[in-house]
């Protein structure tokens, strides 16, 4: 697997949906650069069972979001269309309504496949012709993206684990703070906590006390 951490987000321009209904040809994370910090996930498919808690979990901590100067943005395999079909199910019948920040659609699969989430790939069989291998659908990974559009933190989970939306929120919040006091984050730091300043005292210090 890829990492991408420290380096440029790879860059697309995709169908997407946005605001819940409208559907938008060339939607680009570009849009955010110098201006916010952009959670970027991937989950596998449309009206299936696991990805349905977190995209919704995700619209609930959106005022969260919000606060920090965050962009959430998902993205599948499926088509726009079936995107947009989700979006207007409602909740009980197995949607995601209400649900607005974008989905991105990534049916050429091509942008799983620069991120390194996708769970399979092509290969040529004897005849010389391009066969795909494995599942064509995203790994649960997720990108945290400051305003430089540097990746600075990724997760990827297999398809039956959901993640947490309060360690993305965690993440959000140990970056933000290291960039506006330049001080290092221990383990399981949460915001409103000590941190550390980057030497070999204040670690022993830190340590000493817990």
């Amino acid at each position: 697997m890829a990492v991408l951490v420290g380096k440029k987000a790879p860059e697309f321009q995709a169908p997407a949906v946005v605001n819940g209904g409208e559907i938008v040809e060339n939607f680009s994370l570009k849009q955010y650069e110098g201006k916010k910090y952009v959670v970027f996930f991937f989950y596998p498919a449309d009206f299936t069972f696991v990805c349905p808690t977190e995209i919704v979990a995700m619209q609930d901590k959106m005022e969260e979001f919000e606060k920090r100067n965050v962009a959430v943005v998902g993205a599948s395999t499926d088509q726009e269309f079936s995107h947009w079909k989700w979006l207007q199910t409602e909740k009980k019948d197995g949607g995601i309504k209400g649900v607005k920040f974008p989905l991105v659609a990534d049916s050429s699969m091509t942008i799983a496949k620069n991120y390194d989430v996708l769970a399979g790939d092509f290969e040529y069989d004897e005849n010389g012709k391009a066969v795909f291998k494995g599942v064509p659908q995203a790994y649960r990974g997720l990108f945290l993206i400051d305003k430089e559009g540097i990746v600075r933190h990724q997760v990827v989970n297999d398809m039956p684990l959901g993640r947490s939306v309060d360690e993305v929120l965690r993440m959000v919040d140990a970056l933000q703070f290291f960039e506006e006091n330049g001080e290092v984050c221990p383990a399981n730091w949460h915001k409103g906590q000590e941190a550390l300043k980057p030497t070999q005292e204040s670690i022993a210090e830190y340590l000493g006390k817990n």
